[in-house]
């Protein structure tokens, strides 16, 4: 087998590896974390995403991104078309960001100031986010979610987006000599 097509398999198979651990965190890992709104679940599904930005870069880990934010969407309960676009283009925030500052130097640092610009942007988003779509298409009433937005959307976003940076850095950098030692496998094909 020709190296090239070798590499190209051997990265597909990561990126499904990565894609199917967010499934599963998605499917089993679902933790209510603000007591004012508890229909908020918590998942670690983003953490394996950003992973796989430090790893392969910002378009292979928004390509998982959007598989992952598919099957959540229609699969376990993610709220359809408007889920699926809520969890793109925020998650994808904080995906782009991380992908972005990493690969810039490749330095571990730089991931960090990605995680923590990717956590205020994905909190930032999900503000006229829940605005537009749980008023307009879940048909909440402006005046609950402006009741909830300080007490509970704006704290729970934080929070997930910390959580699932903090998990994906502290994998990441364990992994750090494995990763150096086999840099031809975490090549991009």
């Amino acid at each position: 087998m020709k190296t090239s097509k070798r590499n190209s398999i051997l990265f597909m198979a990561q990126l499904g590896m990565l894609a199917a651990v967010s499934i599963v965190l998605v499917a089993f890992v679902r933790i209510p974390l603000i007591p004012a709104a508890p229909f908020l679940e918590y998942d670690m599904a983003d953490a394996p995403i950003l992973i796989a930005a430090m790893l392969f870069g910002t378009v292979p880990s928004i390509v998982v991104l959007f598989v992952v934010s598919v099957i959540q969407a229609f699969l376990f309960g993610g709220n359809g078309w408007v889920g699926l676009l809520m969890h793109f283009v925020a998650s994808g925030a904080l995906v782009v960001l991380v992908g972005q500052f990493y690969h810039h130097s490749n330095k571990f640092t730089h991931a960090v100031i990605g995680m923590v610009l990717g956590t205020f942007a994905m909190t930032a988003i999900m503000v006229p986010m829940n605005y537009i779509f749980t008023v307009h298409f879940f048909g909440t009433p402006k005046a609950v979610v402006d009741a909830i937005m300080l007490p509970g959307i704006i704290p729970f976003n934080l929070i997930k987006a910390g959580l699932n940076s903090i998990i994906a850095g502290v994998i990441f950098k364990a992994l750090t000599p494995f990763i150096s030692k086999n840099k031809n496998m975490f090549n991009a094909a």
